[in-house]
């Protein structure tokens, strides 16, 4: 059985990047331009400052210090407003968070999202399902891809990540797991993902529990060829 599982939290348990979409597009369109759909895939499972990067990208501006913090604290603003409304469920992911839940084994969620944003949707996700939480804003800048929050989150719940199952919706997020070295169940939710060494993918979270999430690790641990 794995020693913990590491949760994605946007995409992957709630359907919330829908509702990143409506400040993005608002501000890129403020700013003169259209977010192609490849640069807004891009950003999924990233964090604030490597979004702002794309969307000044997109639109060819280069932004003062104080434009940069303008836009970050209107995106903050308004994602906080739709946040506060509510957040629906991605298909099966309560069902799965508790019944992982149950069997006591140790989890995290781990997202790109920042604290103040996070502590808003753990009161939808339930606060008490996660032993620890490391948010956007608590990795030294080490954001994913860069594998330090699955790294971080690991040491706080003293496992090694090798042991370790992450699930997740993207690339990016899935790039920062594999990096640290967890076993991954992928859950497309914007981007496809296609199977590999190290991953295992399905259309939905309906129907996880630990077996499930021990096969994953397994199927990790086999070796290639």
């Amino acid at each position: 059985m794995p020693d913990a599982v590491l949760w994605d939290m946007d995409g992957t348990l709630v359907d919330s990047e829908k509702l990143w979409d409506i400040p993005l597009f608002e501000i890129t369109r403020e700013l003169g331009g259209e977010l192609s759909a490849e640069t807004r895939a891009a950003m999924v499972g990233s964090n604030i400052p490597t979004t702002l990067d794309l969307i000044f990208a997109e639109v060819g501006v280069t932004p003062t210090p104080s434009q940069r913090r303008e836009i970050t604290e209107r995106i903050d603003r308004r994602m906080l407003e739709l946040f506060v409304d509510g957040l629906e469920w991605r298909p099966g992911a309560q069902e799965a968070l508790k019944a992982v839940r149950a069997t006591g084994v140790p989890m995290a969620l781990v997202t790109s999202t920042e604290r103040a944003l996070t502590d808003v949707a753990l009161a939808t996700i339930g606060r008490d399902l996660f032993d620890v939480t490391v948010c956007g804003d608590e990795v030294d800048g080490r954001h994913k891809p860069q594998p330090e929050p699955y790294l971080r989150a690991s040491r706080m719940l003293d496992v090694d990540p090798a042991a370790c199952v992450a699930v997740e919706d993207s690339p990016t997020g899935i790039a920062a797991a594999t990096g640290a070295g967890c076993a991954v169940l992928a859950i497309p939710c914007e981007v496809p993902i296609e199977p590999a060494q190290g991953r295992v993918v399905r259309d939905s979270l309906v129907g996880v529990d630990l077996t499930v999430l021990a096969d994953v690790l397994a199927a990790a641990r086999q070796p290639v060829g």
